[in-house]
């Protein structure tokens, strides 16, 4: 019997669809996005390319590499087309992106043969059907088929089989666990911990005074291959959201405003194409370093206004930098909870011409037809025909989908 969770995981998602769709850069170096590398391909990764980096640098480690701006909506198509396979083999589907996801097979493996033989099946599909790679990783715990999904890549399969975990994990790394980054990984090698096998030996009273008791638990209990987390399939989205890495950092509001209006848009028009709206805004500032920072405001009817998020967002990110220190902004991120499909909307007697933040005012009103027209023209001539939130200084925000599940 093997373990019947599966991590699966498209290679270089956005390059790999770009060389799809312009076979002339099939084996060719390609980076995707403006100032800033948002994906590189396995051939200008090579070279030392990773994301985020700005695109100056990149060029500096990779001078032949083609440059591309990116199509979204073609990466939210092909997307798709790959979750409907996934859900081919089983309902237990957990998109946890737009190019990677959790599987529980453990429903229809008697029908459709051992996981890793789904898992294999999986891949040809992908290959035949879509065109782009995937690299799944089997094991018996989410967290072990994501760290097992790494280790396949690029257009592999590893299983973990029962009996094996501790063997496969404890030799990797430290940097390999969930949740450790650069400044914990540090921390963990001061320590003498360079392993995982070396973090799950070491005592708690020993770790938590250096990490902190909710991390040093979390992280010696994935180190033993401890996570009780189910795959969840078929639920809808609690929040809906988006975020932009701005490279080396802004420190103009003027310039993080515009950041903000292009991931309201994204998010907007989202919840516009499922009818639906909520009314609390969160927003999340990242500074150098593990610095971030939060903000939220519950609004008093919910909306799907393009123009509500950014100027409520804008609003927020002024007072996340008050906290900034003259520090730059490498992040920002946006996301809409308290969801709603209710179409009741009380309207407000047309005295003062009204707030867009407020969802019954006449404002609120004109500029959500304006979001209809924008969404229907978009509809009919393409998504790139409408843009809002260009800047020169940063990426699309398109390449960043942030979709948070309550």
């Amino acid at each position: 019997m093997e373990p019947t969770i599966l991590h699966a995981d498209l290679d270089a998602f956005y390059a790999s669809v770009e060389q799809l769709l312009n076979p002339a850069l099939a084996g060719k170096p390609v980076l995707v996005g403006g100032g800033v590398v948002v994906a590189a391909s396995y051939e200008a990764r090579a070279f030392g390319v990773k994301a985020p980096m700005s695109t100056r640098d990149a060029l500096r480690l990779c001078p032949r590499a083609v440059v591309v701006e990116g199509t979204f909506g073609r990466y939210l198509e092909l997307s798709a087309q790959v979750m409907a396979i996934f859900e081919d083999s089983t309902p237990l589907v957990e998109q946890i992106s737009i190019d990677e996801a959790f599987l529980d097979v453990s429903g229809t493996a008697h029908l459709l043969g051992t996981p890793s033989s789904i898992a294999r099946e999986l891949r040809r599909r992908v290959r035949s059907e879509v065109g782009l790679p995937l690299s799944v990783g089997v094991a018996s715990t989410k967290f072990l088929a994501k760290i097992a999904s790494a280790r396949a890549k690029p257009d592999g399969l590893v299983l973990v089989d029962f009996g094996t975990e501790l063997a496969f994990l404890h030799p990797l790394p430290v940097e390999a666990l969930w949740g450790v980054g650069r400044v914990t990984a540090s921390r963990l090698h001061r320590l003498g911990i360079g392993t995982i096998g070396e973090l799950s030996e070491i005592d708690s009273s020993t770790l938590a005074p250096v990490l902190g008791p909710g991390t040093s638990g979390a992280l010696r209990a994935l180190s033993r291959n401890q996570d009780p987390r189910p795959v969840r399939g078929g639920r809808r989205a609690g929040s809906v959201g988006s975020q932009q890495a701005l490279g080396s950092g802004l420190r103009d509001l003027d310039e993080m405003s515009v950041v903000v209006l292009g991931l309201a848009d994204r998010i907007g028009r989202r919840l516009r194409a499922k009818d639906r709206s909520g009314s609390t805004l969160s927003v999340r500032v990242r500074f150098p370093g593990p610095r971030l920072v939060s903000r939220s405001h519950t609004l008093s009817s919910a909306t799907s206004s393009t123009a509500a998020l950014a100027n409520l967002g804008t609003e927020l990110v002024r007072r996340a930098l008050e906290t900034a220190e003259g520090d730059p902004v490498t992040l920002i991120g946006l996301s809409v909870s308290n969801l709603t499909t209710d179409q009741f909307l009380q309207l407000e007697l047309d005295i003062d011409g009204g707030d867009v933040l407020r969802a019954g005012s006449a404002e609120a009103l004109r500029r959500g037809s304006i979001d209809e027209s924008v969404d229907a023209v978009r509809e009919r001539f393409g998504r790139e025909l409408v843009r809002f939130g260009r800047s020169t200084r940063v990426s699309s925000d398109e390449f960043r989908r942030l979709a948070e599940r309550s």
